[in-house]
Formats: structure tokens, sequence, C-alpha cells
């Protein structure tokens, strides 16, 4: 902590009963889309898995406050709302892996667990998490998020909106909260260029 750049940012922000931060932008997905659309795969788990390898490649994405001192860890994994038939969600777990099919495989497992088990159960997972939804039917501009600040939560926040059509171009609204103590704008900023570079490439 001593050596770190932003121990007064963290000390600082720390403080904070709000201490996230957020941010919308629009991702490009007409790439990643078709793509998705040629391996016969769903793209929700293929730009998923791309946002999670983007959030792993962003240092502070991993990083987390565990008894007020500041964790990295090795690997993060996902822990994503899966919508149901009749209109409710429940939480998932997803294991990160490099390898799309090894991960895709066991995400499909863990939608088809979600989907058949009632209730809102929260999946079993640790602060190595990223908690992810959709929205796939509003192309939103903003988005806030329900928080309980008694219970201390330093986990990213990403969301995914409707896409839309911008001419050729395929367009979906990205959300990302993060905790200011861990990171600030510049890393947010970050971890958007990696993901829309992932989705392109």
């Amino acid at each position: 902590m001593n050596s770190w750049s932003r121990k007064d940012h963290f000390a600082f922000f720390s403080r904070f009963e709000e201490p996230f931060f957020g941010i919308c932008v629009d991702i490009d997905c007409t790439i990643a889309y078709r793509r998705a659309r040629n391996m016969n795969t769903s793209f929700f788990l293929y730009y998923l898995h791309k946002s999670l390898t983007a959030a792993n490649q962003t240092t502070p994405f991993r990083y987390r406050i565990i008894d007020g001192e500041v964790w990295e860890y090795d690997k993060i994994n996902a822990s994503p709302t899966i919508g149901r038939p009749d209109n409710t969600f429940g939480f998932s777990y997803m294991d990160y892996y490099e390898d799309y099919k090894e991960f895709e495989t066991a995400a499909r497992r863990e939608i088809d667990r979600v989907r058949n088990t009632p209730g809102l159960d929260p999946a079993t997972s640790g602060e190595n998490v990223i908690h992810f939804s959709s929205l796939p039917w509003v192309s939103f501009t903003g988005l806030s998020h329900a928080r309980c600040y008694s219970f201390n939560d330093s986990c990213p926040k990403i969301s995914f909106g409707k896409i839309k059509e911008q001419g050729c171009r395929m367009i979906m609204p990205l959300s990302v909260h993060v905790h200011h103590a861990l990171m600030d704008g510049f890393h947010a900023a970050q971890f958007i260029n990696t993901f829309q570079e992932l989705m392109d490439n």
C-alpha cells in the first residue's frame, strides 16, 4: 500500500457512502456479432467472454478490498444474471477460461442449471467475480444499480443493452460501474478500449 501511487485516492474514496462511479458507452459489435453467428455460438456468451478477458487484462479490475486491504486476484470469474422463461432471473457463477470453447461448455451447463432451478439463490462465489447483467430490451444511455450500503462490496458491475443498428454498424450499450478507491476513469477506459479491440479482432 505504501508504494502504491493511488494510496491517497484509496484513503479518500474508501470513506464514501457510495464509492462507485459509472460510465456508459456504445460498443461496436458488428464484427463480433457476425463472427459469433459464423461460429454457431451464443452472442451473449461470446461478448461475455470477451468482456471477461478484457477485465482480466486490466489489472485494477482484479483488485478487491478485503478487511480494509487491497488484494489482487490472479483470475476474475463471472457472475451474470440468467433470464428464465417466467421473466424472472437467477444468479450464476462461471469460471473464466482463456479458451472460448472451454468457457462456452462450462457456461452452458451453468445456464441450464439456473434456468431449471427456482428462486433467487445467489451463486456460490468469492470476491473474485464481476457482476454482469444484460438488458436486451433497452438500448440504454444511463444505468444505476441497487446497492446495500452496509455491505462492503468492491466488485465491478458490467451491464449490456439492446443492440441497435446504425447504418451498416451494430451498436451495443455498455455500462461499467467500478469502485473509485480501486481505480479511476483512466482504468475504466483501459477496460473499455481493450473490450472493443477484442470484439474487433
